[in-house]
């Protein structure tokens, strides 16, 4: 990838990180709205997840890299098929209603996401190892 590839590879991977961090700082605020129980806890480990996947997205080189962008894509993807399951046949009990705290955001901001990780995805496989540069 010649320079301005990285620069661009760099900004989608900037991108990527803030992505998971929203949608992980709104299952986070949701527990501290009151929302308790499993789903609670549940919602601990999706921020807790969401800013590991973060930091690697900025931090992880190579295949690392490679690993943290496919998690990050299908943790997302996980992350907002569980919301619309809940919203229309239940999940593990659950069910969600569109008015709920945040929900219609969520569902914005994890597909939005999922595009950026999508297309962060895509950029870090086509970059050829031969070209990256040494640090």
């Amino acid at each position: 990838m010649n320079g301005s590839g990285e620069r661009v590879l760099w900004v989608m991977r900037i991108l990527s990180a803030i992505a998971l961090l929203v949608a992980g700082g709104i299952h986070l605020y949701l527990v501290f709205d009151g929302v308790g129980g499993i789903l609670g806890v549940f919602f601990v480990l999706n921020a807790v997840a969401a800013l590991v996947l973060a930091l690697g997205m900025i931090f992880l080189k190579g295949r690392l890299l490679q690993i943290a962008t496919v998690l990050s894509l299908l943790f997302l993807i996980a992350t907002l098929g569980s919301l619309l399951l809940a919203l229309t046949v239940g999940l593990f009990g659950i069910t969600e209603t569109w008015d709920f705290t945040l929900v219609p955001e969520t569902v914005i901001v994890e597909s939005i996401g999922i595009v950026i990780l999508a297309i962060t995805t895509v950029l870090v496989f086509r970059r050829s190892p031969a070209v990256q540069p040494a640090r």
